[in-house]
């Protein structure tokens, strides 16, 4: 074995397979022994893992990072120490930015900045020019740059016509797309769930409807072209049912939800405080319990944040002027923890947060085209890149706005608390976080 450069020590190692008692010892940028008792030479740093769970680093399919054109909502380096303070050692960077990552000009100004962040960034491109749904975006010039996942997140594309073609397109790049999904003319002027709460408050409505429409139509669409697609954040009970009959059609379908879809509900937006106002909108109880079930199910592959930073200024005005979005990274696993703990255990949650997430973005290999971006999701063996967190289910996090690494603080959570905590997150071999510290 090769001379540890960092050992974690103590720890329970999360694998596919199960829990396993065991030291974890890792030289420059790989795991070099999993075994239950590692010595450390002399001056080679320590992590305490004891009592905690010691598990692939956490993959992020849906990170709005704001730069280039909103560095006062975000940074891609103050993104990325947001991500590793949750545990995450990827993120996809959402196309939203201004000017939109519909070129491999932007798309590379993107990962030259992420590069030696705390996190690896990657980059979704958009599918149509400027993310306006009318001509499609040069896929193939971004795909030969490296990027594997497509999207106009945000918006939906709602030209059927147009999104059967990119998915032809992309079907033949070997590419991606992930659909916003939402009926522009059924979602118009709505600014919260159309339900009994909007009805109470005189607040606009989004029906379910809106989203669950896209879902059946792209699911069409799926099965017309047999090319994959992502449904990014669903919200609803009936885009999950729809979902779960897709997949047992056998259709090239995956999906992902954000934790405030497996927390949150619309009547939060009853003291019309913007900080609850997301897109799409928090929903139902019986929605949440069918986000929750389909996670459980198998029915959702991921979850994903969809952190979405936005300046004080701009968050705090009239809820229906208000920009939708809400923090995330830093609450993610905590919360699906906290959810998701009760019905499923841990390898089946780390699987939601690294594992599946990491297929979906091909993030499962080394790729030089990726801006040398390293294998991410596990397992946690001998001869595996050193991306992995290490997480306290006995500590608790506390929720405090100001001390979020994010330059905003637009978070629904401020002040509560929720169980387990990240200690420690180590990137290519470099313990970015320790004792829940960002090291740079």
């Amino acid at each position: 074995m090769p001379e540890p450069t960092l050992v974690i020590r103590g720890g329970t190692v999360v694998g596919p397979r199960g829990l396993t008692r065991a030291d974890v010892a890792i030289a420059g940028n790989d795991i070099v022994a999993v075994n239950s008792s590692i010595e450390a030479p002399q001056g080679v740093p320590v992590l305490d893992a004891v009592g905690c769970l010691v598990g692939p680093g956490l993959v992020d399919l849906h990170t709005h990072l704001r730069q280039p054109g909103r560095e006062e909502a975000e940074t891609i380096e103050t993104g990325a120490r947001a991500a590793a303070l949750g545990g995450f050692t990827a993120i996809v960077a959402m196309p939203n930015t201004e000017p939109t990552i519909d070129s491999a000009g932007v798309a590379a100004e993107v990962l030259a900045l992420g590069a030696g962040c705390t996190a690896e960034v990657a980059v979704a491109g958009a599918i149509t020019v400027g993310r306006e749904g009318r001509a499609l975006a040069p896929l193939a010039e971004l795909a030969a740059l490296g990027v594997t996942l497509f999207t106009d997140d945000g918006a939906g594309v709602q030209d059927g016509a147009l999104m059967r073609r990119a998915l032809d397109y992309a079907k033949g790049l070997g590419v991606t797309l992930a659909q916003h999904c939402e009926d522009n003319c059924l979602a118009a002027g709505g600014a919260m769930h159309e339900g009994s709460w909007s009805s109470r408050l005189g607040i606009p409505g989004i029906p379910a409807a809106a989203e669950e429409a896209m879902v059946a139509r792209d699911i069409a669409l799926a099965r017309l072209t047999g090319a994959p697609i992502h449904f990014l954040h669903m919200s609803t009970a009936g885009s999950v049912d729809l979902i779960r009959r897709a997949k047992e059609e056998g259709l090239p379908v995956t999906a992902e939800a954000a934790p405030h879809h497996m927390l949150l509900t619309h009547a939060l937006v009853a003291g019309y405080d913007p900080v609850f106002k997301v897109n799409p909108p928090l929903r139902t109880d019986a929605d949440v319990a069918a986000v929750v079930a389909g996670l459980c199910d198998g029915t959702i592959d991921a979850v994903a944040t969809d952190h979405a930073p936005h300046a004080p200024e701009s968050k705090d005005r009239p809820f229906d002027e208000a920009p939708p979005g809400m923090l995330g990274l830093q609450t993610a696993l905590p919360i699906a923890w906290e959810v998701l703990s009760p019905h499923l255990g841990p390898e089946r949650i780390f699987a939601l947060l690294s594992a599946q997430p990491a297929v979906i973005a091909k993030f499962t290999a080394t790729d030089p085209r990726l801006g040398g971006h390293s294998a991410q999701g596990g397992p946690l063996e001998v001869g595996a890149t050193a991306n992995l967190c290490v997480f306290d289910p006995t500590a608790t996090t506390v929720v405090d706005p100001t001390a979020l690494a994010s330059r905003s603080r637009n978070t629904p959570y401020a002040g509560r608390t929720f169980g387990g905590a990240i200690r420690h997150t180590v990137l290519r071999g470099e313990a970015v976080v320790i004792d829940a510290t960002a090291q740079r």
